[in-house]
C-alpha cells in the first residue's frame, strides 16, 4: 500500500503559476508510472500528465507546453509545474501511482486531491 499526499493547490489568477507536489509514503522508484489527473465539477476525471520509470512523459493536449510533470525518486515525490493557468484548469488535481509487479498484477493508488482554482 502507498499513501499519496498532495499539496500546493490554491487560488491563482489567470496567467499565473502553481507547483503541485505529491509525497509518497513509500519508494516510487518501482512504480511503472506516476502522475496527475484532474476532475472539474460536472466532468469526468481526466489525465493531465504522467511520467514513467524511464522518464517518458505523456500530457493531455490541453496542457502541453504549459505544464511539466517530474518525479524525484530520492524524495519519493512527484511534481506538477503549472504555468499560464487558465480558468478552465480549475479542478481537483489528484496524484496517481501505477504499479505492475513481477507477476503482472496491477495496483493503482490515489491521493485525496488538492483544489486548484484559477480566477480573477
Amino acid at each position: 500500500q502507498v499513501q499519496l499526499v498532495e499539496s500546493g493547490g490554491g487560488l491563482v489568477q489567470p496567467g499565473g503559476s502553481l507547483r503541485l507536489s505529491c509525497a509518497a509514503s513509500r519508494s516510487i522508484f518501482s512504480m511503472s508510472a506516476v502522475g496527475w489527473y484532474r476532475q472539474a465539477p460536472g466532468k469526468q476525471r481526466e489525465l493531465v500528465a504522467i511520467v514513467t520509470t524511464s522518464g517518458t512523459t505523456n500530457y493531455a493536449d490541453i496542457v502541453k507546453g504549459r505544464f511539466t510533470v517530474s518525479r524525484d525518486n530520492a524524495k519519493n515525490t512527484v511534481y506538477l509545474q503549472m504555468n499560464s493557468l487558465k480558468p478552465e484548469d480549475t479542478a481537483v488535481y489528484s496524484c496517481n501511482a501505477d504499479k505492475i509487479d513481477a507477476l503482472g498484477r496491477r495496483y493503482i493508488f490515489w491521493g485525496q486531491g488538492t483544489q486548484v482554482t484559477v480566477s480573477s
